[in-house]
């Protein structure tokens, strides 16, 4: 299985946590929940996808 490593501002991972547990879901879900739009379009979390994305299709493009 392939592995991501994420590099994360500190301060937005907290308020992350904290989205997660008071909506009484994992981190993940919550990314899910916020990628899905079941809340305000964080510019971070957008920035974040957009970063995945470049990086999938890199790796796509570098296989072949």
């Amino acid at each position: 299985m392939p592995r991501l490593t994420l590099e994360i501002n500190t301060e937005l991972y907290r308020m992350l946590q904290q989205a997660a547990r008071t909506n009484h879901m994992s981190i993940e879900d919550e990314c899910l929940r916020r990628l899905e739009g079941g809340a305000r379009r964080s510019r971070y979390m957008e920035a974040l996808l957009a970063e995945l994305r470049a990086d999938d299709a890199q790796r796509r493009a570098e296989r072949g």
